[in-house]
């Protein structure tokens, strides 16, 4: 049985990477799809066609998060393919990083106007369509709690993500709205390899220092974003989930 049947998801930053793995995940679980993305069309018209070829149900959506009018467009165009809205995964975000020296207010606020206030301001949105039962991930990262060198401002926004989740837990759970963050650690996404990380000596480091003696793949993440948005974690909320194999700082 499909264990999502009936829901209308809306996962932002789909059109690759972790948020194509947690919206085909969402979908072959039985969820309604809205693939969000803000440049890469075909990249989130090919996450809708796989969707739609396993027999799915998907729309694709172009809203830049870090825009506010974007941001009601994204929700307007959800409501009228589906009236409603579950689930909400929040996973577009930027990551630079850059030493002290090198820090701009362009460089603080492209990172907070996305990764923060742009979170914020699609939750407020989405709360607008979505009832009790419903079902919010944010996903953070490992940064948040375990920053590194030269990632001061990304990791600060993480940071703030693991906050607002904590906070938002409390304020909606009386209406029966669950709220949730994972922070995954290295994974292996198309900007990972356009990055140049995927040979790097970082990256054997991470893989050195992890028990599980891999980096994750972006279904590690998915799967866990599936129990998190079900009704199988129904009396989980507020909390922060590392997801690293087993890394610690």
């Amino acid at each position: 049985m499909s264990t999502l049947a009936g829901k209308v998801a809306v996962v932002t930053g789909a059109s690759k990477g972790i948020g194509a793995s947690i919206a085909e995940h969402l979908a072959r679980e039985g969820a309604s799809m809205v693939v969000n993305y803000a440049s890469s069309k075909a990249g989130a018209d090919g996450v809708v066609k796989r969707i739609q070829a396993k027999g799915g149900k998907a729309v694709a959506i172009q809203a830049d998060v870090s825009n506010a009018a974007d941001i009601k467009r994204l929700f307007a165009e959800t409501k009228a393919a589906y009236g409603k809205v579950d689930i909400l995964i929040n996973n577009a975000g930027i990551y630079e990083f850059s030493p002290i020296e090198a820090i701009t207010e362009e460089h603080f606020h492209r990172h907070f106007n996305l990764n923060v206030l742009g979170l914020l301001l699609v939750t407020q949105e989405a709360l607008k369509l979505m009832g009790p039962g419903g079902a919010i991930l944010n996903m953070s990262s490992i940064a948040g709690p375990m920053p590194v060198p030269t990632g001061s401002v990304y990791s600060a926004t993480k940071a703030a993500v693991d906050a607002i989740t904590v906070s938002l837990s409390q304020e909606l759970g009386p209406r029966k709205i669950r709220i949730n963050s994972v922070n995954p650690g290295m994974v292996e996404t198309e900007g990972f390899h356009a990055a140049g990380i995927f040979e790097s000596d970082f990256k054997k480091q991470t893989e050195a220092r992890t028990p599980l003696g891999r980096i994750a793949q972006p279904e590690d993440v998915a799967k866990v974003a599936v129990f998190l948005v079900s009704d199988d974690a129904g009396w989980v909320t507020g909390q922060t989930l590392i997801l690293a194999g087993g890394m610690r700082m």
